[in-house]
């Protein structure tokens, strides 16, 4: 269990920053570090806590950061900031680079002279390009056409976590990378298939699909990416690797997910086709056995259980 330590996250008001929060808050020091573009955390009964402190900051400001780094003097560090979500790939394909790559720069910079007991990295299963079936950690990692804007996250991504390892090869940082695959549950905020598909299926509005819906996904619920948060934070073997984090019991495809969703709100939702507006992701699933035996890790919440809890989530806070 981690007690009475003061952990510091960037972007941690977002979906997956806000539960890790949730789980840790009553028994440490929070500090979040955050431009506040999305904020998960007030969807939450916890946000208000005084046990968690909140530190408007952009990470691109290496003076603003390392003061707030200095100030709360952390033991353990989350790295969640990133511009993330496909479309910003496209509108924003410099921005997408610039944030992952020199605010991760600015942050190992930044902790560099600390003791920091443990420092966790967010990489992306994008770095497995369109097309892997049972991805492993220390397999080749790959990237689509260099033309397309699509890869500049994946790109931005990998250098960052590959930044993050030479920080422990070279000066002892105890680096943990997390690659995590299509993550979703309560508190998912700006974008993300199973959060829109949910709302627009309790709204009884059209579920636009593009592409053919055939395009395959293993999809993870919250509460198992936190555990292996946890898990990561607490077992010293994790030091100094990547970890696959997903849930490879829950693949579907794009049209069985759809469906699904339907079906468990009883919505009168239509299905809709539409053209990608750029390339996309045909087949991604995970061998989580790394996970499995470095840190213990079993995902607990199938399809059928992750869905209905969010769906009911969604249905409290969809409007």
């Amino acid at each position: 269990m981690i007690a009475d330590k003061r952990i510091f996250l960037t972007g941690g008001l977002g979906f997956i920053g806000s539960n890790i929060i949730e789980r840790l808050y009553e028994t440490n020091t929070i500090f979040v570090y955050d431009n506040g573009l999305r904020n998960a955390l007030t969807l939450t009964d916890y946000g208000k806590s005084d046990r968690i402190e909140i530190i408007h900051g952009d990470i691109l400001d290496y003076d603003e950061l390392k003061a707030a780094i200095d100030k709360t003097n952390p033991d353990i560090v989350i790295h969640l900031a990133a511009i993330a979500g496909v479309s910003s790939y496209y509108k924003k394909p410099k921005e997408t680079m610039e944030v992952n790559i020199v605010g991760t720069y600015h942050l190992l910079e930044a902790i560099q002279d600390k003791k920091i007991d443990r420092y966790v990295d967010f990489s992306t299963s994008e770095i497995y390009g369109s097309h892997i079936w049972r991805a492993k950690e220390d397999g080749t990692t790959m990237q689509g056409d260099f033309k397309d804007q699509r890869w500049t996250y994946s790109i931005s991504k990998l250098a960052a976590e590959k930044l993050s390892h030479t920080y422990h090869i070279q000066y002892g940082l105890p680096v943990v990378s997390i690659r995590p695959f299509n993550i979703y549950g309560p508190g998912q905020v700006g974008e993300g298939a199973i959060q829109i598909f949910c709302r627009n299926a309790l709204h009884n509005e059209d579920i636009v699909i593009t592409g053919d819906g055939i395009q395959i996904r293993a999809w993870c619920y919250i509460s198992d990416m936190v555990d292996a948060v946890m898990l990561c934070l607490e077992n010293e073997s994790a030091v100094g690797k990547a970890f696959n984090i997903g849930n490879p019991l829950g693949t579907l495809t794009m049209y069985e997910l759809a469906k699904k969703i339907i079906l468990m709100a009883g919505s009168q939702s239509r299905i809709v086709f539409k053209p990608h507006f750029g390339v996309d992701v045909d087949l991604r699933v995970p061998d989580i056995s790394r996970a499995g035996s470095v840190l213990g890790f079993e995902p607990k919440v199938d399809m059928e259980e992750g869905l209905a809890l969010a769906l009911q989530w969604y249905k409290r806070f969809s409007g």
